[in-house]
């Protein structure tokens, strides 16, 4: 592993060129990989594993809208997509890539196909952190392992297309086969991670809760709409305020924010932007950090888990969500934005 120094502290990490992805094809030769879970994950990491040389399979309850989208993406009914429960018969590898909610449902069908000496990779450390509250107990004699790319299954995809790599964190749960950490790792390789960095399934499970109800998505909505309402309040107009809160961040300033740090994207910014950013970074940050230290404890506590697991099993839940998520779309702010995105020049 390649140590690189992060913020001053040296950590391990997994680099491609250290681990190739020949080398992880070598590794998993002989390995059936059965991907449960046509959703969020399983479309991006299946299809990156197939280009990548890997022998996968899927396994999607036949008949919904996913397995229609399977067949379209180019997998063979009876050939190498299956319903789940044959999906995981055939595999050596089941990549448990259904959601959260699902992965609790569709368990006790799993469980009787995990015989000594496969493995059990999962992409999120929900079903195993809370398994007293989830049910998910694997058996003593499989590996189980994890791969969690840092983003969407949708930005997987695309960078792997595109010629890039989502980083991903990995961790070994259980190693009965004494080959789980190479087999972990050769997975990442596989699936198009840019670097793996090590933690376990409790740590990713608390940071991705953690992010996702944060500054990844929970947070940063609430902040977007607070400014975007404030400008509205004072007389500014949609598109004004729109420009102002979101669009100027994600189509200017975000990509200088990645390409070299805050510093650099405050160095092409003008002067009076710095001084203003700098001023009111304190306030911002003294007035948001008692939340998310609120929010962490709710994770690590387990309460966030369970409003999740009570929220996500009822059983008009997909209707409840569709509802929000209507509300969202259809209010004034992201109407406006679905405007500013027409008139972007690469729509015209």
């Amino acid at each position: 592993m390649a140590i690189i120094n992060f913020g001053g502290i040296n950590e391990q990490v997994v680099t491609r060129e250290e681990f190739p992805l020949e080398k992880a094809r070598e590794f998993l030769s002989n390995e059936t990989i059965a991907v449960i879970g046509y959703g969020v994950q399983g479309p991006g990491q299946s299809l990156n594993l197939r280009d990548n040389g890997f022998n996968v399979i899927v396994g999607q309850r036949k008949g919904g809208k996913t397995w229609d989208k399977a067949v379209a993406d180019g997998w063979v009914p009876g050939k190498t997509l299956f319903e789940i429960e044959e999906a995981a018969r055939r595999g050596t590898v089941i990549q448990y890539l259904l959601s959260d909610a699902a992965q609790i449902e569709v368990w006790q069908r799993i469980k009787p196909f995990l015989t000594a000496g496969k493995v059990l990779y999962f992409s999120h450390g929900f079903g195993i952190t809370y398994k007293e509250r989830t049910g998910i107990i694997p058996p003593s004699d499989v590996d189980v392992i994890l791969v969690a790319p840092k983003g969407s299954g949708t930005s997987l995809r695309r960078m792997f297309l595109e010629g890039r790599g989502l980083n991903s964190s990995f961790a070994v749960f259980q190693n009965a086969t004494g080959k789980a950490r190479e087999r972990t790792i050769a997975l990442g390789i596989g699936v198009g991670s840019g670097y793996l960095f090590e933690t376990d399934f409790k740590r990713e499970v608390y940071s991705d809760l953690t992010g996702e109800r944060g500054t990844l998505m929970g947070a940063i909505q609430g902040l977007l709409l607070a400014q975007y309402e404030v400008l509205r309040e004072n007389g500014h107009s949609p598109s004004e305020a729109f420009n102002e809160t979101v669009e100027e961040l994600t189509q200017s300033l975000m990509p200088l924010f990645a390409e070299n740090g805050m510093d650099w994207m405050y160095a092409n910014c003008s002067t009076t932007a710095q001084r203003g950013a700098l001023d009111w970074m304190t306030p911002f940050h003294d007035a948001t950090k008692p939340v998310f230290e609120k929010l962490y404890r709710e994770v690590a506590n387990g309460n966030e888990a369970q409003r999740s697991i009570d929220s996500n099993s009822k059983a008009d839940y997909r209707e409840g969500l569709e509802k929000e998520l209507k509300a969202l779309r259809e209010s004034e702010m992201w109407q406006t934005g679905a405007a500013v995105r027409k008139l972007r020049p690469e729509n015209n």
